[in-house]
């Protein structure tokens, strides 16, 4: 072997080491890809995923399908190699760190999270579903997830039930928002709430946030129902996205005959206790689940149609949804026609 034969061997492998070392550079950002989905009309280990007492129940076939999705948990770096191949990848995505996590977040921070909004939002489908049906569920506000950083971590905690604010009795969210926006920046501000069946008194100092007085807890309810419904889905399942299909599936266990015809469908979107369907996170890779899950219909909050439409989707016809109304519908239409008319996201988009 000559002495320059030998040297481009050395120049090659040197070559392919630095690529390699490049390759698997940590860089920031997260990678999306489309997680399980689970028909929400199925049982699980023997139970039923939608379980109702007090109220008669209606088992049907055709599947509801909520979609999850797979995240780089926070404090975790992706790989050159990595982003190379979600980039080229038609189901998944890249998308910025800062842009999905804080700063100081951690995987603890972010589950703990993720549990309390799945928690909200099965209680939001839970009587959205009843108010579609016409039922009356009377609720009262209480402390929903709060923001790290801000004056209410540590002194209140999530399901705590308001009870007064700065002497003034609470009835509502809209008393909640006014006796906080209502005080000092920096000075205390007494708050009485029900914790675990007792009463506790703590004081808190709000701060000014983007003009507006905040103490750093969003809003919650609990309810009254008028009869029990339980959600079963895996505890390492987070998130409020799941709201509207929980309402859908809720809804159909309640009420005679199969809302999907027989039908796979799936769909996505927050909901809120009056119905509206809010937008969600990684609808591409969710768009791209059902896909694969062989849905044929798949229910977009119309707020995230500009992404929707870009999602691999093959054959599975996309519906732009607003409310759980519209949802239903949408379902109930296609149900009898798979061929009939729905609302598009071109349609929506060009409003």
């Amino acid at each position: 072997m000559t002495r320059r034969t030998t040297a481009t061997l050395v120049a090659g492998g040197m070559t392919a080491l630095l690529a390699l070392g490049v390759l698997a550079l940590p860089l920031p950002y997260v990678r999306y890809q489309p997680g399980v989905t689970i028909d929400l009309l199925s049982e699980t280990k023997g139970d039923e995923r939608i379980e109702v007492t007090g109220h008669k129940v209606y088992r049907d076939d055709g599947e509801l399908r909520m979609l999850t999705i797979m995240a780089t948990p926070p404090k975790t770096r992706i790989t050159l190699m990595t982003a190379m191949s979600a980039w080229l990848s038609p189901d998944d995505s890249v998308k910025p760190y800062d842009e999905v996590y804080g700063k100081d977040e951690t995987e603890k921070q972010q589950e703990r999270d993720a549990a309390v909004q799945m928690s909200t939002s099965q209680d939001d489908a839970i009587v959205a579903a009843m108010t579609q049906l016409g039922y009356d569920v009377p609720r009262v506000p209480v402390v929903g997830p709060l923001t790290d950083g801000k004056p209410a971590v540590g002194k209140l905690v999530p399901r705590d039930r308001y009870l007064k604010i700065g002497g003034t009795p609470i009835k509502s969210w809209d008393d909640v928002v006014k006796a906080i926006s209502g005080a000092t920046p920096g000075k205390p501000l007494q708050f009485v709430v029900e914790r675990a069946g007792k009463k506790v008194t703590t004081e808190i100092e709000p701060v000014l946030d983007g003009g507006r007085v905040v103490i750093g807890v969003a809003r919650a309810y609990d309810y009254k129902m008028p009869f029990t419904v339980k959600v079963n889905v895996a505890e390492n399942i987070g998130g409020p996205s799941a709201g509207l299909l929980f309402a859908l599936s809720i809804y159909d266990t309640l009420t005679p005959g199969s809302l999907t015809g027989g039908r796979r469908i799936a769909g996505t979107g927050t909901i809120t206790p009056e119905g509206a369907v809010g937008p969600i996170g990684g609808i591409q890779q969710k768009v791209a689940g059902a896909r694969r899950a062989g849905a044929t219909l798949f229910l977009v909050p119309a707020v995230n149609c500009d992404e929707a439409v870009t999602g691999a989707r093959g054959s599975m016809r996309l519906t732009a949804v607003e409310t759980l109304a519209d949802a239903e519908k949408a379902i109930t239409t296609y149900a009898a026609n798979p061929k009939a008319d729905l609302p598009t996201c071109e349609e929506y988009l060009a409003r």
